[in-house]
Parts: structure tokens; C-alpha cells; sequence
């Protein structure tokens, strides 16, 4: 929903005072009037406009140094292990810790809820989501759990060789998982990450295609650590603000002087209510590096990329125990091009959302600032990037 011009120019007006709080409330893209591409958003504008997809999220703010967190999303609420869902992974830069990506290539499902935190904390996740798929009814025999747990590294703004998250983080980000609005910025696996060199979050968005079309739901969430030289709306906001890289210095100077370098990672996880299985949810995934692209990533070598798909669709789910996998329906491949489209405008636009409701961060010694929401906003204006009615 865009905001109004009159509560607009307020924001302004506040976002220009010296005053100005960190934790002042930040516009999503399009409260300002910014429209990513050209499909609609679902009414939340998030990955939970997909029916039965939940999010969950812990935030670890703790004495100077630590600002980290667990993200999670269950693509539906029951049993994901008793009653899988057929899933991808697509990888960008593989320069990351991504646990049970293997098995679900191999198998083509997912599980278990997908996690997300800080680098190091992936190992001690891993196993306490192994632990609550072991504790739930029905799984009292389960011998083999394979976790899908993602990172980014925090530990810039975090100490990140203390990793600080604990088994009852996790549960608590897997058993407070709800539909509706999902809190965006600095928040759970977003608490300390860094993009751009402006503080990174967590941001999501959806697009619904047009009844004509299947009337599918695309939505995605990102937790965002990685540079290059941003745009938003085709706008060249990192070289209009004197943020480009490679021009600035190079990652090893950047290094040396223990300043945020490009290196980072982007997770993106996407979720649709289309019935369509692994094949297809491979290729789905693949165009959502599209819309990291759109956004300047320059996808160094240092940067993790990997984006999870899966369906949630109760027509294409897996009975583990079935001998044989009997989905209803299954798009057709000439189907699938819309679906493509919307990937990459919401992969685009959360982008976007985890910059723009991320405010400024002090920790572990160091101070990222959020970006300069009223210079780009006027940028964007000049550029013609901003609607107006």
C-alpha cells in the first residue's frame, strides 16, 4: 500500500532531523511510491502471501558485541518431515555454509523448516533443528533428519567466533512461525548483516499473477550481506551516493583497514503455492539470481548466493512413505514463464525492503549506517523512478 504525499513530505521532514532516532519507523519501497516491475504484490507484499507459509524469527542483542539471530520459514504448518514439500536449490557463489543442500537436489524435498543465522552459528542450528524434528508426534522412530540450514556472516557487527545461538533460539524462531506481516530490517538472521555498505536485514516480498495467468503466488524472503554497486528501479543510487566498487578500493585494502568489504552473501528463499515439482523449482529458483542482479550485486568471490525454492502446494507434497508419488497436477513447462517474472521482481523488490526498513547498527566495535532513505528518495524522484498520482 503506497503511502500518502502528505505522510510522505512528514517523513521527510523527520528523516532529515539531526534527531532522528536508530530505531525510527522506515518505509517499505513502495510506501514511497517505487513499483518494482510490472505484476502485482500479494496483499502483504511478503513471502507469507503464499498460503501455509509461516516465518519465525529470534534476535540476539546482546551487551557490544553480539547482533545475530535465527530466520525461520516452514512451508507449511504441520509435519515437514511426515509431509515434505518438493523443493530446489539453485547455487550462485557457492562461498557459503548451506547444510542438507546435497540431499535436497539429490531427493528433490525439503523436510524440515529452512533456518537462517550467522556463519558460524549454522553447525549449532543445524543440530537443534535436528533435535525438534526428532521431539514432534510421529517422528519418535526418525533415525535421519536432514536439516536445511543458510547463512550470512555477520561478524562485522557481531562476535561471530562466540556463536552465540542457542538451541532455544532456534526452537523459539520455529514455535513463534505465524502467518501475516513479516518484520523486516534488523531482525533475526538480518540483525547484523551489512549490504552495500549500508546495513542489510531481512526484506520480503510477493507477486500474484493475474487470474489468466493461474492466479499463482510467488513470494520471497532475503537476508542480505553482499556489495557491488546498487540500483533500485534501475536507478544507480551506490554511484550517485560515491559507493561503487570496485573503484573505492579492493577487497584486500578493505580488509586491512576492517572496513565492510563486497564480500558477503545474499540467501533468498522462494516459495510458491504453484504445483510444480524439483525440475521446475530449480529453474524457478535460477531466475531469482536475476533480481540479485538487478540490484548491482556484484557477486564477488567471497559471497554466498544461494537461493531455496520450494512448493507449498498441498496438491504436489510428499508422503515419505508412499511407494509411489502421485502429484495431482504439475504445471507445464510453457506455464512456467510468468512465474519466472514474478521471481525476479520479488526477489528484486525484497531486496530493497531489507535496506530500506534497516536503521543504523554499533556493534563489535564497528558502526554501519542505514541507507540515506531522503537522498535516495530524491534521487529517485529525479530519476522519474517514483510514481506519482
Amino acid at each position: 500500500m503506497r503511502i500518502g504525499i502528505g505522510v510522505l513530505l512528514l517523513w521527510l521532514s523527520v528523516a532529515r532531523s539531526p534527531l532522528l532516532a536508530q530505531t525510527e519507523a522506515r518505509p517499505r519501497v513502495r510506501d514511497v511510491g517505487i513499483e518494482i516491475g510490472v505484476l502485482s504484490p500479494g496483499p502483504l507484499n511478503a513471502i507469507t502471501d503464499v498460503a501455509g507459509v509461516k516465518v519465525g524469527q529470534t534476535t540476539i542483542i546482546r551487551g557490544d558485541n553480539i547482533r545475530t539471530g535465527v530466520t525461520a520459514i516452514l512451508p507449511h504448518g504441520g509435519n515437514l518431515y511426515q509431509e515434505r514439500v518438493p523443493a530446489a536449490i539453485f547455487l550462485g557463489n557457492a562461498y557459503g555454509k548451506l547444510t542438507g543442500s546435497t540431499q535436497v537436489n539429490e531427493m528433490g524435498e525439503i523436510e524440515t523448516p529452512i533456518l537462517l543465522t550467522g556463519t558460524d552459528s549454522v553447525f549449532k542450528a543445524s543440530d537443534a533443528l535436528i533435535t525438534y524434528v526428532f521431539h514432534l508426534p510421529g517422528n519418535e522412530n526418525v533415525l535421519s533428519v536432514n536439516p536445511v540450514v543458510g547463512e550470512t556472516n555477520d561478524g562485522y557487527l557481531s562476535d561471530i567466533r562466540s556463536r552465540p545461538i542457542s538451541a532455544d533460539d532456534v526452537f523459539s524462531a520455529i514455535n513463534n512461525a505465524k502467518d501475516g506481516p513479516v518484520e523486516e530490517g534488523v531482525v533475526g538472521a538480518g540483525t547484523g548483516t551489512i549490504a552495500f555498505s549500508w546495513k542489510g536485514g531481512i526484506g520480503t516480498s510477493s507477486r500474484r499473477l493475474p487470474a489468466s495467468l493461474g492466479g499463482y503466488t510467488v513470494g520471497v524472503l532475503v537476508q542480505t550481506n553482499f556489495g557491488g554497486n546498487l540500483i533500485i528501479a534501475g536507478v544507480p543510487i551506490g554511484k550517485e551516493l560515491g559507493k561503487t566498487y570496485p573503484t573505492i578500493a579492493s577487497v584486500d585494502e578493505l580488509s586491512k583497514q576492517k572496513l565492510p568489504t563486497p564480500d558477503g552473501s545474499c540467501m533468498m528463499i522462494v516459495a510458491t503455492d504453484a504445483p510444480i515439482d524439483h525440475r521446475n523449482l530449480l529453474r524457478l529458483a535460477a531466475r531469482a539470481m536475476l533480481g540479485l542482479a538487478r540490484t548491482g550485486s556484484s557477486e564477488t568471490n567471497g559471497s554466498g548466493d544461494y537461493v531455496i525454492a520450494f512448493s507449498s502446494s498441498p496438491d504436489v507434497r510428499i508422503d515419505p512413505k508412499a511407494p509411489l508419488y502421485r502429484p495431482k497436477e504439475l504445471l507445464s513447462n510453457e506455464s512456467m514463464s510468468p512465474l519466472f517474472e514474478a521471481v525476479i521482481e520479488a526477489t528484486e523488490e525484497a531486496i530493497d525492503n531489507s535496506m530500506f526498513r534497516a536503521h543504523d547498527v554499533t556493534g563489535n566495535g564497528h558502526s554501519i549506517k542505514a541507507l540515506p532513505l531522503a537522498q535516495v528518495i530524491d534521487l529517485l524522484r529525479a530519476h522519474g523512478a517514483i510514481a506519482t498520482k
